[in-house]
């Protein structure tokens, strides 16, 4: 417990993190988290980040030591999606009961758990996570992987992040820190080259990563290792032989990144994928670092290249809805790097924002937006459902662009709403990703069943003397069915 505590105390003190260095050395050991409110909703735990960042390594048997229900709610929470291996999609844990606990059982469990996927499954890696109760019980993980990868011949890596020790984002980073301390640097690729890059903290949400790796390839750059998504353990041991990296969730592996570029001098930049000039600026900088690392200057003048023919090309496509969409009012619930890159994304082609919430932002996301929006009073902390509802029943924005937690309240308002969160079912990284959003906006906003919905129900209105109107046919249709339910006659409503 001493060394996990160190370890976080290391973590909190973050020095590639803006918002840490303005700390005195106090508030930099206190870190990030802030209190919890009695009775709220704490957004995760530390054992929900790691195993959110993790869990997209597709080839690797994920084992939870801990009762049943620590896996059920952490299990598939990322809709990350894989080229290959599925084995990330089984569920493994070791469903310790109170027996189990009371008569000292966790560590011969957990270590017969590690033989049968070993024999059933023969991964090539096993990442075991500890929760609360086998943390608080003190079973000792670090021991029993590292006598269980002795035995079998197999990597077992213990990611010490048990839910009490802080919050979801603490638990991202102390999944960083597994890698670092585990896994990087354990292999040495046989393949190595000048053109070789790390991508961090991209999770290959609805296959997003497979828009923009194309692009990647055509400039002959070869991604060594996208951490975590769609990735292969082997492809991660040997990723300390890349020559740049590229840093796409700051708030998640920052510090992975950082302590990367110390240890085996690979440079990194924070940049995203979302939107056009956003991902022309990724891919210039991607090979900018190259050079500088001894690729081959050419490799410039292609990547300009590359960025006119595909922006023209995304351009050309998104004029047809330029004219259908340019002044809509776009209000933005979501937090982190798409809190300002999909608020800039947006912006190219016209449409407005009304707001973007900050909740999740770093300080670095912060100064973005107010680079790109020039007002404060688009920015909100966040906002409770009550004033999220007002805003949209009094038609202040066109669309709500969040997560499935306040799709109901788009509905409820009676507003168009699309999903642009990890549930999504869209990819919306890259050129072709930035014509699909705004192509899932448009079909959103021009869906036909905002206006039938927004219309009084037939039985709410009442008639006007000397003003008759025929009713429409949804009216007709709605009407019978009412009657047909109630026993009413036609004469019982007034007509619109």
């Amino acid at each position: 417990m001493s060394s996990l505590r160190a370890k976080i105390q290391d973590v909190f003190n973050e020095p590639a993190c803006e918002k840490n260095r303005g700390k005195d050395a106090k508030a930099r050991k206190e870190g990030c988290s802030k209190p919890l409110t009695p009775g709220a909703a704490a957004g995760g735990c530390a054992f929900d980040g790691a195993k959110i960042v993790l869990q997209p390594i597709t080839d690797v048997a994920h084992l939870i030591h801990a009762p049943l229900a620590c896996e059920g709610n952490s299990w598939d929470n990322r809709g990350a999606a894989s080229s290959g291996p599925t084995l990330w999609r089984t569920s493994f844990t070791t469903d310790l009961t109170e027996l189990d606990v009371v008569m000292g059982q966790g560590e011969r469990k957990l270590f017969k758990a590690i033989r049968e996927i070993k024999e059933a499954y023969g991964p090539p890696a096993i990442f075991v996570y500890p929760t609360c109760v086998t943390a608080l019980i003190g079973d000792d993980i670090e021991a029993i992987c590292k006598r269980a990868a002795e035995k079998y011949g197999l990597a077992v890596v213990p990611v010490n992040a048990p839910g009490f020790v802080g919050s979801k984002n603490l638990g991202n980073k102390l999944a960083g820190e597994a890698l670092l301390e585990h896994v990087i640097g354990t292999l040495e690729p046989d393949d190595a080259g000048p053109y070789d890059i790390n991508i961090l903290g991209e999770f290959n949400l609805s296959g997003e990563f497979w828009l923009v790796k194309p692009l990647l390839d055509r400039l002959g750059i070869r991604v060594r290792a996208c951490i975590p998504g769609d990735a292969r353990y082997l492809d991660i041991a040997g990723a300390h032989r890349a020559r740049a990296a590229m840093v796409v969730c700051s708030t998640a592996l920052i510090n992975l990144a950082r302590k990367m570029g110390q240890r085996w001098g690979i440079p990194f930049f924070e940049g995203s994928f979302y939107g056009i000039s956003a991902t022309s600026e990724a891919l210039r900088q991607i090979s900018q670092l190259l050079v500088k690392k001894g690729a081959d200057p050419e490799i410039l003048g292609r990547t300009e290249l590359l960025i006119a023919e595909e922006e023209a090309i995304a351009w050309k496509k998104l004029a047809a809805y330029r004219l259908r969409l340019e002044g809509k009012r776009v209000l933005l619930n979501t937090g982190g790097v798409k809190s300002w890159s999909v608020v800039h994304a947006l912006m190219e082609i016209g449409i407005e924002i009304v707001g973007t919430s900050v909740k999740k932002s770093t300080i670095e996301d912060k100064e973005r937006i107010n680079q790109i929006l020039k007002d404060d009073n688009h920015i909100f902390e966040q906002m409770a459902a009550r004033e999220l509802y007002a805003m949209l029943s009094e038609h202040r924005a066109d669309i709500l662009l969040s997560g499935g937690r306040t799709q109901f309240v788009a509905l409820k308002a009676k507003t168009p709403w699309l999903d642009i969160n990890q549930e999504r079912l869209h990819p919306y990284a890259g050129y072709d990703g930035m014509v699909e959003l705004v192509r899932q906006i448009d079909i959103a906003i021009h869906n036909p069943i905002w206006a039938q919905v927004r219309e009084p129900a037939p039985w709410d209105c009442q008639p006007t003397a000397g003003e008759v109107r025929p009713r429409t046919k949804s009216e007709t249709v709605t009407l019978h069915a009412v009657q047909e339910f109630s026993g009413t006659t036609a004469g019982d409503f007034g007509e619109c």
